[in-house]
């Protein structure tokens, strides 16, 4: 493939590019030099689940994977005890590092869900930072003026407000900015907001007598609720591990407004394919068709076309269908419950313990906008005694979750 193909190919969906002819450069550069590029993607394992907003960078990563580039996943075991303060406006909790080994193995296995993870360099950072004395942290903070650092817009709103900013939280984008010194990356991928502390890793290796690496950002996928980025602190994100039905329902449960995006950024349809699907919503198709599309699409992408079809008829059967005792419940004995006291169980209760993964403050937000029913019956009363109603009962919480609690 020439240098013009796989740009026309690696450009698509691209939303930033530093500098501009970036991309060209660095496979002109790759080509002349007979070598595979080094492609940087860094990730800060603070959560043990990686979902379709990393699936966006990790795609294009693929994408250079199978040109036979290099990619280098940097793992920041070391910039997760400090936590990046990108579009926070407080300082994040540093993790301890055994959260933090379980985080990142984790991570490591869901990548193969994109990448060939055998073909992959996997590096920890600690590798280099943990061993970093005084005098090589204070001549890495030289590099860099503060002035600078409050370019940043999470960092200019916090100070413009009087919301503390702690000094470890400052050095975060230079430690990021040393992993691309000690790699030698060529370009190094992120999402749009990672384009500061991208650039601050350029910023580096031009101070140090190298050549710059390039960066390339992608759009940041909104999650479910419509409003913000896919984010498991908002509490809206679809997981690459999710389950088949569960993964087609969170798919079903985006806003019609995000359809162009999902269907560009989390799909694998060509792009004649999603030309011609945008078409047809334009020439008065029903949303839900293309919807289902795009559900069954990523469903195939991390299960199987089997699950696909199953996640379909399930859907179909159980929100298509209006009558209440024609759903499939998972049976769930009460027994067999973590509940903190079953003598005094409540509803609340009741709906953690079912839902574990959820939070009790989600939950009552639930019980309060009238998302949860027993037997057929909306419930709002979190402090409801459960073990007055007869087993077995029925339970639905939100839009997805339905349960038989059984003797």
């Amino acid at each position: 493939m020439t240098v013009a193909e796989q740009v026309s190919l690696l450009q698509e969906n691209v939303e930033i590019f530093l500098p501009d002819n970036a991309l060209a450069e660095k496979l002109t550069l790759a080509h002349q030099e007979n070598r595979p590029l080094i492609i940087k993607l860094g990730f800060d394992p603070t959560a043990p689940d990686l979902h379709l907003g990393h699936a966006v960078v990790l795609k294009k990563l693929r994408q250079f994977q199978e040109l036979g580039h290099t990619i280098v996943i940097i793992i920041g075991d070391f910039t997760a005890r400090i936590g990046d303060p990108t579009g926070k406006n407080k300082s994040r909790s540093p993790l301890s590092e055994e959260q933090v080994t379980v985080n990142a193995q984790t991570y490591v296995n869901q990548l193969s869900k994109i990448l060939d993870v055998r073909k992959c360099q996997i590096r920890y950072n600690s590798e280099w930072l943990a061993s970093m004395d005084m005098s090589q942290a204070i001549k890495l903070l030289s590099q860099v003026t503060l002035a600078q650092i409050m370019q940043r817009t999470d960092f200019n709103n916090r100070f413009e407000k009087g919301l503390p900013i702690s000094l470890h939280e400052l050095m975060y984008p230079l430690l990021q900015g040393f992993d691309s010194t000690q790699i030698l990356a060529d370009i190094e991928m992120g999402g749009t907001d990672q384009l500061f502390n991208c650039s601050m890793g350029r910023q580096l290796q031009e101070g140090m007598g190298k050549v710059g690496q390039a960066v390339v950002c992608m759009p940041l996928l909104k999650g479910v609720d419509g409003s913000a980025k896919m984010s498991k602190s908002e509490n809206n994100i679809i997981g690459l591990t999710d389950q088949p039905n569960e993964m087609f329902g969170k798919v079903m449960s985006i806003p019609d407004a995000l359809l162009e995006e999902f269907l560009h950024l989390t799909t694998d349809f060509s792009p004649l394919q999603k030309q011609e699907m945008l078409t047809q919503l334009q020439h008065g198709d029903n949303p839900m068709n293309l919807k289902k599309q795009i559900a069954a699409n990523v469903v195939t992408q991390y299960h199987s076309a089997k699950d696909a079809t199953r996640a379909l008829t399930f859907f179909q059967n159980q929100f298509q269908n209006k009558r209440f005792e024609e759903k499939a419940f998972e049976q769930v004995s009460f027994a067999a419950l973590l509940l903190p006291d079953p003598a005094q169980c409540t509803l609340i209760d009741l709906c953690k313990a079912l839902k574990p993964e959820e939070s009790k403050s989600n939950l009552k937000r639930l019980l309060e906008a009238g998302s949860v029913t027993v037997n057929g019956q909306k419930q709002t009363d979190a402090h409801l005694p459960m073990l007055s109603t007869e087993l077995p009962f029925k339970v639905k919480i939100g839009k997805r979750s339905f349960f038989e609690v059984t003797a």
